[in-house]
This record gives C-alpha cells, sequence and structure tokens, in this order.
C-alpha cells in the first residue's frame, strides 16, 4: 500500500506481531512515523527489530502517542491495555482505521465494507470476482486473505473489497464504504461482548461511519438485522415536532434536515425460491442471501449486469467452504471442512438433496440441532474423530449411520454407496484439532483422498 504523508512524525505504539501487526509497523515505519511496539512472544518482536523501538505498553505513558494499533484478537472487553488507553485519552485503533485514514492520498477508487456473522468470506470473494469479471481492478483484504496494509495500491478506479468482523469493526471510525453490506446476525463471539445486543450494536456502526448518500445493503431476514436497517431511515423523534409546535420556519428548517439525512438503505430478502441451478458453487438458500448482497453492491458501485452474470456463473467458490472437488460416476464431492459447528454445516445440507454426510471432530457442543431440519436430506452419516460415537448414537433414529472414525475410511465408504446424482459431503460440524493441525489440513486430505478414488 502507498505510504502517507498523514502519519510522517506521528508517534504509535503497535500491540500484536502477528500479520497484520507486522504488516502495520512496516507501513507505518515507511510512512516515516515513530513507532513502539510488543508481542509477548520473543519471536514475533524480532520481525520488526530496527522499526520499532521493543516496549510494554502497560509501562509506557500512553498520552504522548497519537493512536494504539491492537490486533483484533485482543480481547479489549479484558485486556487492561483499554482502560489505560481510556486513562491517558489515546484512541485503540486497528489497521482498517489506519487504511481509512490513508485513503485521501490514494488514486480515486471505492471500497465495498461487508459485514455479519455469516457469509462473509463468500460474499467479499463473490464480489472481487465480478469485478474481476467486469475488467474493475480489485483485491480483497480485512478479515480475508492478506493484511489491506500489506496489499498493493490500486488504479484509479479501483475497488477495495474488505471483509469486516465485528472486532475490526470496533477499532474503526472513519471508514466511509462506498457500499456497506450487512448479512446477518446470530449469537456470537459472546465472549467478547457485554450481551447480544452490543453485539449486534457492532455491526451496526459499519453503517454509522457512511456518508449518508452511500447505500446500506441489509439483508432483513433475521430481527436485529432488519431492525437495523428500519433505524436507518427513522423518522425524527416526534418530541421535536411537538416541541416545535407553531414555529413555521424551524419546523421547515428541521424536516428539510430530516430528508437530508435520510440514508439509502437498501433491503433484501432471501426467501423463497431462487432459480441458481447456473452458478455451481453458489447453492443453497444461504448463497442466495450472498449472491443478492453481491449483484446489489456491484450494481451501486457501477458493474454491468453482463459482468455480473457471468462473475456468477464462474465464481469458482473459496477453498474447503462448498468447494466442490470432484464428480465421480455421476457422484459430487463436496469440501466444507470450514464447517466447525453446526450452524456452518447446516447451509451446506439444505443445498444439496441427497447427501452422504461425513461428520465428526472435535464437537463444539453436545447436539446437531441447527442440522436437524435437514436430516431428511441425507442418505446416510458416516461418523469420524473424537464426535464419532457421540454422533453415531445421536443420529442413528433419524438415519443410517456408519462409525468410521477415520476420514480416510468413511470417504471410501461413502464412494462405494453414493448413486448418481447424489453428493458426497465433508461437512464435519466440529473443530479439526483432534486429528488436523487445522480445518484446511483436513479439506486438504478429503480432497486428496477423492482424488485417489477410482
Amino acid at each position: 500500500m502507498k505510504t502517507a504523508r498523514a502519519f510522517a512524525g506521528k508517534r504509535y505504539v503497535v500491540l500484536g506481531l502477528a500479520r497484520t501487526g507486522v504488516s502495520v509497523v512496516d507501513y507505518l515505519w515507511d510512512s516515516s512515523a515513530s513507532l513502539v511496539a510488543w508481542d509477548d512472544r520473543e519471536e514475533a518482536r524480532a520481525r520488526v527489530e530496527g522499526k520499532a523501538r521493543l516496549a510494554d505498553p502497560m509501562e509506557l505513558d500512553l498520552s504522548k502517542f497519537e493512536a494504539i494499533i491492537v490486533s483484533p484478537g485482543v480481547p479489549l472487553n479484558t485486556h487492561p491495555l483499554a482502560e489505560k488507553a481510556r486513562e491517558a485519552g489515546t484512541p485503540l485503533i486497528g489497521d482498517i482505521e489506519l487504511f481509512a485514514q490513508a485513503r485521501p492520498e490514494l488514486p480515486d477508487h471505492k471500497v465495498v465494507g461487508i459485514t455479519g456473522t455469516n457469509g462473509k468470506s463468500t460474499t467479499t470473494a463473490l464480489i472481487h470476482h465480478i469485478c474481476q469479471t467486469a475488467g474493475v481492478p480489485s483485491l480483497m483484504g480485512g478479515n480475508i486473505g492478506n493484511p489491506i496494509l500489506a496489499e498493493r495500491e490500486l488504479p484509479e478506479g479501483g475497488v477495495y473489497v474488505l471483509e469486516l468482523s465485528s472486532f475490526q469493526i470496533d477499532l474503526t471510525y472513519n471508514l466511509d464504504c462506498d457500499a456497506a453490506i450487512l448479512l446477518n446476525i446470530t449469537p456470537d463471539h459472546l465472549d467478547r461482548y457485554a450481551d447480544f445486543e452490543a453485539y449486534a450494536a457492532s455491526k451496526a456502526r459499519l453503517f454509522a461511519m457512511q456518508a449518508s448518500e452511500h447505500p446500506a445493503i441489509i439483508a432483513v431476514d433475521d430481527a436485529p438485522s432488519a431492525e437495523i436497517a428500519a433505524s436507518l431511515n427513522a423518522d425524527p423523534d416526534p418530541a421535536l415536532w411537538k416541541k416545535l409546535r407553531g414555529q413555521k420556519r424551524a419546523i421547515a428548517k428541521a424536516k428539510a434536515k430530516a430528508r437530508a439525512a435520510k440514508r439509502k438503505v437498501i433491503k433484501f430478502s432471501a426467501g423463497g425460491c431462487m432459480d441458481q441451478s447456473a452458478w455451481p458453487a453458489l447453492q443453497g438458500p444461504h448463497n442466495a442471501q450472498n449472491a443478492i448482497a453481491a449483484m446489489t453492491a456491484a450494481r451501486e458501485i457501477g458493474i454491468s449486469e453482463d459482468a455480473i452474470d457471468e462473475g456468477l456463473r464462474t465464481y469458482p467458490g473459496l477453498p474447503h467452504r462448498m468447494e466442490r472437488v470432484g464428480d465421480r460416476s455421476g457422484v459430487l464431492y463436496i469440501n466444507d471442512s470450514k464447517a466447525t459447528n453446526p450452524e456452518s454445516t447446516a447451509p451446506a445440507l439444505a443445498a444439496y438433496p441427497h447427501v452422504h454426510w461425513i461428520v465428526g471432530g472435535r464437537p463444539k457442543g453436545p447436539d446437531l440441532d441447527a442440522c436437524a431440519p435437514y436430516f431428511d436430506h441425507v442418505c446416510a452419516a458416516y461418523t469420524i474423530g473424537e464426535a464419532a460415537h457421540m454422533f453415531e448414537e445421536l443420529l442413528r433414529p433419524h438415519m443410517e449411520v456408519r462409525n468410521c472414525f477415520q476420514l480416510r475410511k468413511a470417504v471410501e465408504l461413502a464412494a462405494e454407496t453414493a448413486k448418481d446424482g447424489e453428493t458426497v459431503l465433508l461437512s464435519p460440524a466440529c473443530a479439526s484439532y483432534d486429528q488436523y493441525a487445522s480445518y484446511e489440513e483436513r479439506g486438504d486430505e478429503f480432497r486428496g483422498i477423492v482424488r485417489g478414488l477410482a
């Protein structure tokens, strides 16, 4: 990313030196800022030697710094740095806020921001793909891909497509998205927020940073999202009109101000039937929501309908998220290893009517209730990992189940059993850490086993 004169000579603290923190240090150092950096891990601190003074911010006078840049992974609801920064009057920000402050020095461009509990990555990647299909320079960053400050600068007319978690939004104050998307809000990360309402309010801040003429694109299929959409265009407080009763000039000015402040809010619902047959990587009701959001945002930033249609048709999908990895004798093989909880697995089961379901790993809870509405889509289940026995007992009243424990055995049994037109689906509804280092490693093994099938 192009260095910014706005940061030259200013003093910053950087806490957390993983990929994002290192990108912040590199960017601010190149921009001639003065830096103090810290990470509890010695090997992480070694990454920024020569570019930042190493010191624990808890031992510094924070009032002498412009801002403290923290990783989104730092739990500010419990970390003592949050209170220390408040006392010093020094803001806590993230790399997205630095990007927002640097935007005036970048070539003319647009930003699309995407948030929500589920579907952010797919929608972000889809919008990026549509832009690329249309010949529009674009990149995706934020909560996906490389840290935004480590990315290249786009030429004039480019589009930055940013996936934004609630943690990133909490650390951002000046990001005026040319189009901002909210996909859904369901309970998540409640260990970082006082309650569910606070989590939802964090998502809503994405729109509070927007200029009124920039569209807020909101799926209203859940109550919290619908409430946020309604609040953005709420009429002024009736008490105001009562207070101004009889004051014609003041009332006229207040009404004009209210009209000018009206937001451009585009509400949509993914409910009902939608033909997704031409979009191989965008199957299922959840992907209907992702596709509508992406189409709407693309139109708002000036992408043609032809390019949007072509982008939806050719979108390849994300690795490990309902990824098509093979077709053997009419049987489709889907790698959904990123589905590490039942709520993430349910959309995959919904997307395919005849499923041989490989499920299990290290469970995050005692049930699969979120998947139950789609049990009638399952021809047979093949349980693996630590949850193999528990899920076998849980699912047996509803379907045929085979306890395989190992992924290879599950794939081979499913391949022997599945018929033309059916789907073998790895969607574990569990973490991978019982048998694998990551969900990516688990998905890679599934992909390799499928490729080795006759």
